[in-house]
């Protein structure tokens, strides 16, 4: 039985209703399902979190000296013995970019550029390392995954549990933040290896 026009008209509520949430169309807001997986946001904190504190530990060792690590005079015969230039400069913004870089994934502070930081100083490291093969210890394995998981992390966004939700500009994170900040880590490494002797 089909109802008529004028039916549909004094009875709206005999109208087939929507099969899923939607946000309101408007200027830039989708009308996609807004639905959100409920454990979306702590998986992110747990990649930040793992990300952070490796990238934080290793560049602990290089500023510092600690779990090991030969603080920025170790760190900078290693950057001279492997062609880098000024082997005490780069190890300073080495060990500056990994320890600040490592603590604002944990926080979730202006993700896309600490993510960046972090993809930036990763992809020197697979370039030192590249004719290692690809299993650790000698080979990429490891500094890969990191890149990976840096560059996911920037495209993503840190999600809902953490500082970038207090900052208006980072609130809704989007794809041309991580986008900007992952071409500007690539353009960064890049310059630093044309360095490389």
């Amino acid at each position: 039985m089909s109802a008529c026009p004028h039916t549909m008209r004094e009875y709206p509520s005999m109208t087939a209703p929507s099969t899923s949430p939607t946000l309101s169309a408007g200027p830039g807001r989708s009308t996609a399902p807004a639905l959100r997986p409920a454990g979306l946001d702590a998986g992110l904190l747990l990649l930040r979190i793992a990300v952070g504190a490796i990238m934080a530990a290793h560049g602990a060792q290089k500023l510092f000296g600690w779990f090991g690590g030969g603080g920025i005079d170790g760190t900078a015969q290693f950057f001279t013995s492997v062609g880098y230039p000024a082997g005490e400069t780069m190890a300073t913004v080495a060990a500056l970019t990994e320890t600040f870089g490592g603590l604002a994934l944990i926080l979730g502070l202006l993700t896309p550029l600490a993510a960046a930081a972090v993809t930036g100083t990763m992809l020197n490291a697979l370039a030192v390392k590249w004719d290692g093969g690809f299993f650790a210890p000698e080979g990429v394995e490891y500094e890969l995954l990191l890149v990976a998981a840096a560059a996911a992390l920037a495209l993503t966004g840190p999600g809902r549990l953490a500082a970038d939700r207090a900052l208006p500009p980072l609130r809704e994170h989007r794809t041309t933040h991580g986008v900007g900040a992952l071409a500007l880590a690539v353009v960064t490494a890049g310059v630093v290896l044309l360095l490389r002797a």
